[in-house]
């Protein structure tokens, strides 16, 4: 493999640093199906609990403790692990106007320094909230009995997959590989 890289082309027809990050592509595509499926698990698991708390306390007049907080973690999780698919597919916020009128190099210039800003911002989930937690970690959320910590490893678990997923969109456009923005380009997985 180190061969084929140095020397350019494999006998697929592609360069062994498209390969490489061909395979990478792949793998990043599995752990970001999983991350969607877990996150689609999350968003049922919390409507379930939600319709179960409004039965308890409209039919039964009672109420479940442990619904509306588990809840809230359970969308932590869907919120950050979509966002950070939604990176990965290109679709994340941003400004396009000048985008319009620069010369393709600048166009990949920019959307580079685009998604390092964003794995810089994941970075700063990760160390940020891995502070959160780590301050946390003594607290016990009452009706869960479970360490406060929990309520912020969502943050550091997007963090991690919005650098991941920064650093894939960064190497693909390095090795000359199509990078979805905005949905406009399929990636291959």
């Amino acid at each position: 493999m180190v061969r084929g890289i140095a020397s350019g082309h494999h006998a697929n027809g592609g360069t062994g640093v498209q390969n490489i990050l061909t395979s990478f592509a792949r793998a990043t595509g599995a752990i970001a199906r999983i991350a969607l499926w877990v996150a689609g698990a999350g968003l049922v698991t919390m409507t379930v609990f939600i319709a179960a708390q409004v039965f308890w306390r409209y039919v039964l007049n009672d109420s479940i403790q442990w619904t509306e907080p588990a809840s809230v973690m359970i969308m932590g999780w869907f919120i950050f692990l979509g966002a950070a698919v939604g990176i990965r597919e290109g679709y994340h916020l941003s400004f396009d106007v000048v985008l319009y009128v620069v010369p393709d190099r600048i166009k990949l210039l920019m959307h580079s320094i685009s998604d390092a800003v964003v794995g810089g911002f994941g970075f700063g989930m990760i160390w940020f909230g891995w502070e959160l937690a780590a301050k946390t970690a003594g607290n016990k959320l009452p009706s869960l009995g479970i360490s406060g910590a929990f309520d912020f490893i969502p943050i550091v678990g997007g963090g991690v997959l919005i650098v991941l997923f920064s650093l894939e969109r960064l190497a693909r456009r390095a090795a000359g590989l199509p990078t979805a923005r905005f949905g406009e380009t399929e990636l291959e997985d």
